[in-house]
């Protein structure tokens, strides 16, 4: 592994979720806050490394390959987070929805990765290469968690309500951005069908 500003980035993504965990459990007022804070330091650090990889020619197969994985991390942590808190869970329009919402977010990040990683094999990684559309789901799943985590009004703004707006949006283009990926890989999987 190469130690540049890039990777270092990515790994303190990956040790910011303890402490992430740790502030979303803490009993006091000013635990949200700081949950929220260290949430959107992440995000953060997830566009920064990427900018300063390209931007510093600083591209590692490790980089590639640890920051996606140090994402998925810190969103799922979140969202089961979210998901089994009692707090939450009375302040959720509908808590099943919530919860379905969460799998579905969970299951299309863990289909995809594995979807990515046979394309990979194939020598067809490419094709699942990450679309707008996924990007945009990316950016509404990381505005929608810190309001959410926040949780309560700002300046009179239902802060909650617009994060659990953002995610329920986000979890639509969860599930089309995996439908583009299923179907760039149809071909593929149709053609391997055979050889089991």
């Amino acid at each position: 592994m190469r130690w540049n500003i890039p990777n270092i980035l990515t790994l303190l993504r990956i040790v910011l979720i303890p402490v992430f965990i740790l502030a979303f459990y803490l009993p006091y007022s000013w635990a949200p806050p700081l949950a929220t804070i260290l949430f959107i330091l992440a995000a953060l650090t997830d566009w920064l490394d990427g900018y300063l990889a390209r931007r510093l020619d600083q591209m590692s197969a490790f980089g590639a390959f640890l920051d996606p994985v140090a994402d998925k991390l810190m969103v799922v942590s979140a969202l089961v987070l979210l998901a089994a808190d009692p707090q939450v869970r009375t302040s959720v329009i509908n808590v099943r929805l919530f919860t379905v919402v969460v799998i579905i977010i969970i299951g299309r990040e863990i289909t995809v990765s594995a979807l990515r990683e046979w394309m990979a094999e194939l020598g067809r990684r490419a094709r699942v290469a990450v679309s707008v559309i996924g990007k945009l789901k990316t950016i509404s799943q990381m505005m929608a968690i810190p309001f959410m985590i926040y949780d309560k009004p700002l300046w009179g703004i239902p802060v909650f309500q617009i994060g659990e707006d953002l995610l329920y949006m986000a979890a639509a283009l969860t599930l089309w951005s995996m439908v583009v990926y299923l179907k760039a890989a149809w071909p593929s999987l149709m053609r391997g069908s055979g050889e089991r």
